[in-house]
């Protein structure tokens, strides 16, 4: 399980990040505040704040490929 904070600034940006995550066969979680959400669900999303960074939770050993292609998302 890893750990990150990443921001979605548009809308193109969300679009974008459900299509990677929903091709990744692992269970992501997005948390903002006291709301957690799965990744996967574009409606989901749009139910948090998304003004400020939101904590992504990857569940799996191996998580080096989504993190790679979620890069552009992670807050530095």
């Amino acid at each position: 399980m890893k750990t990150f904070m990443i921001k979605l600034n548009t809308l193109e940006d969300v679009r974008k990040f459900v299509n990677v995550v929903t091709a990744f066969e692992g269970e992501i979680d997005l948390k903002s505040g006291r709301y957690t959400v799965d990744a996967k669900s574009i409606m989901g999303i749009f139910s948090l704040d998304l003004l400020n960074p939101v904590e992504m939770t990857i569940h799996c050993d191996d998580c080096d490929a989504i993190v790679e292609k979620l890069s552009d998302y992670i807050v530095k």
